[in-house]
């Protein structure tokens, strides 16, 4: 089996996939464009990216392709419904990077209040302009407004308790006993979110649900005065939006992921936010420490020895959770070649779709159980005729409720 990793992993990372007895093409240097041709020519059976966008070409062009893991949190830059057609597992590790973007998070914020990058620029230049630079707000007592409440907000949260920052979220997911675990208020709704906050962090994934989730209309709800801190994904913000807020002198805001982001490390950088004196931005380095980078390695690791010994990958991203299953056919057979092929060869006669199916083996190796939930009720004749057949023990239909 062969592992192409298109991005760069921590050589402790790339030794423990070669550890596992796979072939690893480890081509840190490829970008979008050449993945499909790279994939194609090296027949590889797992895919290994962070940022490189894997493109519809890509499952194209590698039919033996079948499992694509994303060292990272999102699976925005993976076409995921090609990934569907072609029957390619995709998984991200989410969780691994939380701390690292946490701590830009608290970085940036911090960093806004006290006008920390001018205060530097102007030092280089061999400035002293205390007046300037000696007036900041402070964190303590103000309120934080975090959009999204996942990996990331948690340790956001828990970072901005200690500065004595208190804590509002809002997530249609938080429920009152985790808000209170938490030491956080649930939101009402995002709108009151923004008008009550003196800072807002956004911690949503990418979806066509939280495109633009931050535009114009959610913009000009921030007081004024206030700071907007975005460190999720591109697009979550509507950055033409945002430049006009923040060029009014009305917010502050700081940037670590934009709408437009070139593909390659070291880019030109066109954006709309780029020279705004109010705004600092950086190269979406959220995750890019050593300690995430080295912790995403290991679940790629993990994720990958799973497929292998399984050939399953149960925290695929791509999994359709909930099943058009209606019936369960659970079948004790004699543990012995060609049991499991006639039953479904019954099966298919009827023209029953299987939707989910597990076959357990009995100590001994005698006797095995196979359960088999299908979309329709299989007939009467039908499992007559599987518990008669001579390696059949038991043949038992239930209802999914």
């Amino acid at each position: 089996m062969r592992v192409l990793i298109a991005d760069k992993l921590p050589a402790a990372g790339v030794r423990a996939i070669a550890a596992l007895g796979v072939e690893v093409i480890d081509r840190p240097e490829l970008g979008a464009a050449d993945l499909p041709e790279a994939l194609a020519q090296t027949s590889a059976d797992v895919l290994v990216v962070r940022s490189t966008k894997v493109s519809a070409q890509c499952f194209a062009a590698a039919p033996r392709l079948g499992l694509v893991v994303r060292a990272g949190a999102g699976v925005n830059t993976i076409d995921v419904a090609a990934a569907n057609r072609h029957g390619v597992f995709v998984t991200n590790c989410p969780g691994k990077n939380a701390i690292a973007v946490a701590e830009l998070t608290m970085g940036l914020m911090l960093a806004l209040d006290r006008n920390l990058v001018d205060a530097v620029v102007e030092m280089r230049r061999g400035q002293w302009n205390k007046k300037r630079f000696g007036k900041a707000q402070g964190l303590h007592g103000r309120l934080l407004g975090l959009v999204g409440f996942g990996h990331i907000g948690r340790e956001v949260a828990r970072r901005a308790r200690a500065f004595g920052l208190s804590i509002e979220v809002f997530d249609p997911a938080l429920d009152e006993a985790t808000a209170e675990a938490a030491e956080v208020t649930r939101a009402p709704d995002l709108d009151a979110l923004l008008r009550r906050s003196d800072i807002v962090s956004v911690h949503v994934p990418y979806s066509k649900g939280t495109h633009h989730l931050l535009g114009g209309r959610e913009l000009a709800l921030l007081k004024d005065g206030a700071v907007l801190l975005h460190t999720a994904r591109g697009g979550v913000v509507d950055d033409t939006a945002l430049a006009e807020a923040v060029r009014s002198g009305r917010i502050r805001a700081a940037l670590d992921v934009f709408e437009e982001e070139p593909a390659e490390s070291e880019a030109p950088f066109a954006s709309p936010v780029r020279e705004l004196a109010g705004l600092y931005a950086t190269p979406h380095i959220g995750a890019s420490t050593e300690q995430a980078e080295l912790a995403t390695a290991h679940e790629a690791v993990r994720i990958i020895d799973d497929y292998l010994r399984t050939g399953n990958v149960g925290a695929a991203v791509n999994l359709k959770r909930e099943r058009a299953a209606h019936f369960t056919v659970v079948v004790r057979h004699r543990d012995r070649v060609g049991v499991l092929a006639q039953i479904l060869g019954g099966l298919r006669e009827e023209q029953l779709n299987v939707q989910e199916m597990q076959n357990v083996v009995f100590e001994g190796h005698e006797t095995a159980c196979a359960t088999i939930t299908l979309e329709k009720q299989p007939s009467a004749t039908l499992l007559e005729r599987l518990r008669g057949q001579p390696d059949v023990l038991a043949v038992d239909l239930r209802a999914v409720p």
